[in-house]
């Protein structure tokens, strides 16, 4: 066996700390960046807020400018992005969609509320007469999730009590203390399946001389399958009913809650929308402002930067404050380069939004939607000379306030057909067409994908319909079976 040695020249790029921040800085909104900022000055001492009346802060930025274009060059981005392949361990995390925030354990304001759990632990505490009882319960309700359901099996919830926490108890013991949780409300509550939750909240009704909550009953019980298929005439023969009766059944399990954990009692934290850009059409003439909060006027410490200067022009280094010195150091390097990240991240947001004015200025102009042209992430990619992945960090959870109200900038983005005229046409044009047919149609006899495509094309918008049935689901939608009633 012979082996040989050979020797191989590869050139690879990494992103640096500093442009790994500034992509960081990037995809986070204006509250998040306010928080990040603050906290970043807290961390570094030799980083602070400018104060304007201060003659020496002018001085200072004036002495960064020469490092400033030195940090420009290095730091073109989206070459480094193309080039690296996405090796970087720190970057690819980001680009998957970790929200950055994690890494500080951050959180943005919320609004107190409480959750549909605090609700059924209440009437637990109320219901259960001893402590095993109320223990069980509690895990119970802990294992229904937001929607209400308690899909884990009654089996599984027993092994985890006698493994985990050395509690010993049967199926069938949970499954009388979940009949009791089942009888709280909000009715349906803790049901395993929608058939379970739909009969559960029946139950609760008053009966009293309405036939249509019995054969109600008896449609979910017996003919759930052919009920969720729509297949109403299989129903009707079974059960020897009628078209009104039918009718008047359906009435009823349409005003039941699928969804009986959503009460408006939220187990999520409540973020608020502060729009990111400001869009004022002043006579005709569109002008973008970047948020206030994300135009911070930073600066470094004058204390550091003078220490740091005193110690280089020093002729006696004394080894005693080299340390002291190193970490000055590190803290000044530390601040310039946060400094001039955020000064990357005003530019290329405020770029990237004036290029969205420019494609779409007859919707900042009047409003409506149906003046959006097609556009995509490489449109705007192209026209401010930068990566789609920039273009995207800046899209993603930044929003724009304007005279008719306040839009996510994903809101801007959409693809294009071209129509018979030989004109490109945002899809969302053809969404609304859609929506409109499907809202006013028969609802005995629902519009087909086929349908669709032919009144489309009546309209000159010459489509497959498999791309009509894309938009459909698009709009959540579902097929024209699932659309028919009596």
């Amino acid at each position: 066996m012979k082996f040989s040695q050979d020797l191989q020249q590869k050139l690879l790029q990494k992103l640096s700390p500093q442009q790994i921040q500034f992509i960081k800085l990037l995809q986070l909104n204006t509250l998040d960046f306010e928080e990040k900022l603050d906290q970043e000055m807290l961390e570094n001492p030799a980083l602070e807020k400018t104060d304007t009346e201060d003659p020496r802060a002018e001085e200072e930025n004036r002495d960064g400018d020469e490092w400033d274009e030195d940090y420009q060059r290095d730091l073109d981005v989206d070459e480094l992005i193309r080039a690296s392949g996405g090796d970087d361990d720190e970057y690819s995390t980001f680009r998957m969609g970790e929200d950055y925030r994690n890494e500080d354990q951050t959180e943005m304001p919320i609004r107190a509320e409480s959750s549909f759990q605090d609700f059924l632990i209440e009437q637990a505490r109320a219901t259960f007469q001893n402590d095993f009882d109320l223990m069980l319960g509690l895990h119970l309700i802990n294992s229904i999730d937001e929607d209400g359901y308690l899909r884990r099996e009654l089996r599984s919830i027993a092994n985890d009590l006698a493994f985990n926490e050395n509690i010993q108890t049967t199926e069938d013991y949970l499954e009388r203390l979940l009949i009791k949780i089942q009888n709280f409300d909000p009715a349906g509550i803790g049901a395993r399946d929608l058939q379970e939750c739909l009969l559960l909240q029946l139950y609760k009704k008053d009966y009293g001389d309405n036939p249509a909550l019995t054969l109600a009953e008896t449609i979910l019980e017996n003919h759930m399958e052919a009920f969720g298929k729509r297949h109403y005439d299989k129903i009707m023969k079974s059960l020897k009913v009628g078209d009104e009766e039918l009718k008047a059944a359906i009435a009823e399990i349409t005003k039941l809650n699928p969804k009986p954990g959503d009460l408006g009692l939220s187990n999520q934290k409540t973020q608020y929308i502060i729009p990111d850009f400001t869009v004022i059409n002043e006579d005709g003439h569109l002008q973008v402002r970047l948020n206030s909060r994300n135009t911070p006027e930073l600066r470094l410490s004058h204390t550091y930067t003078e220490t740091l200067k005193a110690y280089e022009e020093s002729k006696t280094k004394e080894k005693h404050l080299k340390e002291a010195v190193q970490y000055i150091k590190q803290k000044v390097d530390g601040a310039r380069w946060f400094i001039d990240s955020v000064k990357q991240r005003q530019m290329t947001l405020t770029n990237t939004m004036e290029a969205i004015v420019r494609r779409q200025r007859e919707f900042f102009l009047e409003g409506e939607e149906t003046f959006l042209k097609p556009m995509i992430l490489k449109d705007i990619a192209t026209d401010i000379s930068m990566d789609i992945s920039t273009v995207s960090r800046v899209a993603n959870s930044k929003y724009v306030e304007t005279e008719f109200g306040i839009f996510p900038l994903k809101f801007f983005f959409s693809e294009g057909i071209t129509g018979e005229d030989g004109e490109e046409i945002s899809n969302r044009e053809i969404k609304k067409i859609l929506s409109e047919a499907i809202a006013a149609e028969d609802k005995r006899k629902p519009l087909t994908d086929e349908a669709l495509m032919v009144l489309l094309k009546e309209k000159g918008y010459g489509i497959a319909r498999r791309t009509v049935a894309k938009y459909r689901e698009q709009l959540n939608i579902p097929v024209a079976r699932l659309r028919k009633e009596l």
